[in-house]
């Protein structure tokens, strides 16, 4: 990467803008599809943790892939890997558009997730190559108000479409601009890579796999079969012992296919600790809220979508205004300030009521918004700013994957607590309901009492995984408390080469 942009002369624009293009649609395809998921669940019949895969799955994806990128963009061109990308990304969203049965819908997604998992890397590796530090915040800032109007739009846009069309029309609508961006990458890229000497270790890309993959695949299936299933707790086992041989085998490797001396680096190991917290609380919600809007509340899916809209919109203005206050005061301030907005919020969302009103979700939701802009991009700019240059893509991969992974994992964890915790209080008000009549109950009023019951138990459930996610924004908040404001460390390969080259000298 180095090799085709100068750091130092003029940001590369027009690489950018084409980069920025391509992973906006990815985003916004991402955003489309969460108000959707009801009507999913309803055409497909499927239930919350079947669904819940369209999401999970394009994060395991996501989890096995984005190790290699490190590799990928020390290897070949930004221009190379875009096609590559653009390419997956476009084949994925005509599968899934074309979809009449869950596995193929699922296929599509994981072929869209392939694609995007190398986008966002690769911006974000040329973001961090072109822009000298003192400007990296206002730049990350610029590209977060970018990025962050797909879920301004897409709720609102995904709801019109499956008020008027069917659900598949939102990959319709996604197909051809896709293919427009991939010819338009096609013409304009021209960057050239001068050849490396980097081979693809083939043992880690399995063990990472098999790592990655199999706790993903556990914490994921957990939901239908149960955490006593040896299937679940098998894979979980099975993941962690894959991934402890691998990270052993990547600290040994003169050149490791994910580099975790990143870690070594206390800026960029508390920036990721309390990155992955935070996507842990806040995935979940992307599946949690929309069955509660539009499955218990019967609220539309138009105004689902306009629900989300306001929150969207205040996080896109507000990632220009943190990246330069990021600049000016660091990542501490904004860090505690937007996480103490999160916990706060995330709390509210666990006293939901079967009556509460859509002017309380969407001030709720916005005001989180606002401190989700105030965490995320400062955090993870913060941590990466304490590394040597030559690591950015060791660490923009392992920001990318250990946030997938968290992602992924803690969107598993609380839609299973939630389904759990759904089954057991339905047992328990199914007992009280029965208990309280009086008289042998006809047909309508049993069908009635058991809806009446599953809506209750639902609201528990929902309830119950937001006060858990509550717990988990919590334990992100503490640890930002202990962030300082993060200078680059010097390169102890550099400072070798440098010192051995004194020493000729001499």
């Amino acid at each position: 990467m180095e090799q085709t942009i100068n750091k130092h002369g003029r940001p590369p624009y027009g690489i950018i803008a084409i980069l920025m293009i391509g992973a906006f649609i990815a985003f916004l395809n991402n955003t489309l599809l969460n108000i959707a998921l009801p009507s999913i669940m309803r055409d497909l019949k499927v239930e919350p943790p079947t669904v819940q895969w369209l999401t999970t799955g394009f994060m395991l994806v996501n989890g096995i892939l984005i190790p290699a990128t490190a590799f990928l963009i020390q290897k070949y061109s930004v221009r190379r890997l875009f096609l590559a990308a653009m390419g997956l990304f476009a084949i994925g969203t005509i599968v899934a558009g074309t979809a009449h049965v869950f596995p193929v819908l699922l296929t599509g997604r994981m072929l869209q997730a392939s694609g995007s998992a190398i986008l966002m890397p690769l911006l974000m590796n040329v973001m961090l190559v072109s822009f000298p530090i003192e400007r990296r915040g206002t730049a990350m800032g610029v590209f977060g108000l970018i990025l962050m109007f797909a879920p301004a739009i897409g709720p609102t846009l995904s709801g019109w479409i499956i008020e008027n069309y069917d659900w598949r029309m939102l990959f319709h609508f996604v197909t051809p601009i896709a293919i427009v961006i991939l010819l338009v990458g096609f013409f304009l890229l021209k960057d050239k890579k001068e050849k490396v000497d980097i081979r693809l270790e083939f043992v880690s890309l399995v063990l990472s796999s098999i790592g990655f993959g199999g706790i993903l695949y556990g914490f994921s299936s957990a939901g239908n079969k149960g955490w006593d299933s040896p299937y679940v707790y098998g894979t979980i086992a099975i993941g962690a012992i894959s991934l402890i041989v691998f990270i052993l085998r990547q600290l040994k490797l003169e050149k490791p296919f994910l580099n975790f001396q990143v870690y070594r680096f206390p800026a960029f190991a508390l920036a990721s600790v309390i990155s992955m917290s935070v996507n842990m609380a806040l995935f979940s919600g992307m599946i949690l809220l929309p069955i509660y809007v539009q499955n218990l509340r019967g609220i539309s899916p138009m105004d689902a979508g306009l629900l989300l809209m306001p929150g969207a919109i205040l996080m896109a203005f507000m990632s220009p205004i943190t990246g330069r206050l990021f600049d000016k005061v660091g990542g501490r301030l904004l860090a505690i300030t937007g996480l103490g907005i999160i916990v706060i919020t995330t709390f509210g969302f666990s006293r939901l009521t079967l009556d509460t009103s859509y002017t309380h979700l969407l001030i709720l939701y916005s005001v989180r918004s606002v401190g989700m802009a105030m965490v995320m991009m400062p955090v993870s700019t913060n941590g990466l700013n304490q590394l040597p240059t030559r690591l950015y893509p060791h660490g923009t991969a392992m920001n990318n994957t250990m946030n997938q992974v968290s992602g992924a994992i803690g969107t598993a964890l609380l839609v299973t607590i939630m389904t759990n915790r759904t089954e057991s209080q339905a047992k328990e008000l199914g007992q009280e309901a029965m208990k309280k009549l009086t008289e042998q109950p006809t047909p309508e009023v049993l069908a009635q009492m058991k809806q009446q019951v599953l809506a209750e138990a639902m609201l528990h459930g929902i309830n119950f995984s937001f006060f858990v996610a509550t717990f988990i924004a919590g334990v992100a908040l503490v640890l930002a408390f202990f962030i300082k404001r993060a200078k680059q460390a010097e390169d102890p390969l550099e400072a070798q080469g440098a010192g051995g080259q004194l020493a000729e000298n001499k």
